[in-house]
């Protein structure tokens, strides 16, 4: 058997003492466990790589998403894997209930953030506010309000499951001028690659988290000097953007520590000189 610490840990439910016991006669553990399979019930909730607040967020788990939970911790950390994209780590154990038929996801957020109200009624005070890709159980609707168990959310906001956006980018544009946040995937806050991965999952297409594996894994590779069109996903190692036509990069990025709209030759230039160094790999979807 490998050593657990021969697998990428951000993918790999494994830890020098216990494994998922899928990964049983895999990787090397002293224990395995079965899963318990959770559902995010807080708006937003990081995803750390260590159990502590200080650790740095990897990721985020949005409202409504499941997790395969392999341990909660006396310090009620819980520690398992997204289903959604696979991605491994800590998060606050108060911040999930236990999945069930009843509280499947039916529906998903369209809008960049929509605000949970306690009555069919937009001038009450909000309960909450979901971001977008939250998944939600929607009971019923009159077309205004759709009825959560948690409140009543704008109706136009939602939109079934297997609905999927026609232009992905358009999506990515709604988060123009949003603040830089490492680890964030929504509109209060999000990375580069948590800006791709949403935009595209809302186009139907789901993506891994980070920039390396976005790069290994999306679309098919363009030569360095190809020319550009809306949608072509632009590498540097640890960094990427999305053309939104032929000249102009579309990206969530620390120089200006929101997302922005910039001409690619300027980017490139700064990028180059300042952090990333030179493109990577071109991708078309």
């Amino acid at each position: 058997m490998n050593e657990s610490k021969n697998f990428d840990r951000r993918l790999t439910p494994a830890r020098p003492d216990l494994a998922a016991i899928s990964l049983q006669g895999i990787v090397a553990a002293p224990r395995y466990v079965a899963p318990r399979r959770m559902r995010v019930r807080a708006e937003v909730v990081a995803l750390r790589a260590e159990p502590h607040p200080e650790a740095g967020m990897d990721t985020q788990a949005l409202f409504g998403e499941r997790i395969d939970v392999y341990e909660i911790d006396m310090e009620g950390w819980a520690w398992g894997q997204l289903a959604r994209d696979g991605y491994v780590g800590y998060l606050a154990a108060d911040d999930l209930a236990d999945d069930s038929a009843e509280a499947a996801a039916t529906h998903r957020v369209l809008a960049p953030r929509t605000f949970v109200y306690p009555a069919r009624n937009m001038k009450t005070p909000p309960l909450s506010a979901l971001p977008m890709n939250a998944l939600v159980h929607a009971m019923d609707s009159d077309g205004t309000f759709a009825r959560l168990r948690e409140g009543y959310v704008w109706a136009p906001h939602l939109a079934p499951l297997d609905f999927a956006e026609n232009d992905f980018v358009a999506v990515a544009e709604h988060f123009l001028h949003a603040p830089y946040l490492w680890g964030g995937k929504t509109w209060q806050g999000l990375d580069c690659s948590g800006m791709i991965q949403i935009a595209l999952q809302a186009g139907g297409i789901e993506a891994p988290r980070d920039t390396d594996m976005q790069a290994a894994h999306l679309g098919t590779p363009l030569p360095l000097d190809a020319n550009l069109m809306r949608g072509d996903l632009m590498f540097w190692k640890g960094h990427v953007g999305v053309m939104r036509d032929a000249d102009i990069l579309l990206h969530a990025n620390g120089h200006f520590m929101q997302v922005t709209a910039e001409p690619l030759i300027e980017a490139r230039a700064r990028i180059a000189a300042n952090s990333f160094g030179e493109i990577t790999t071109i991708r078309r979807l």
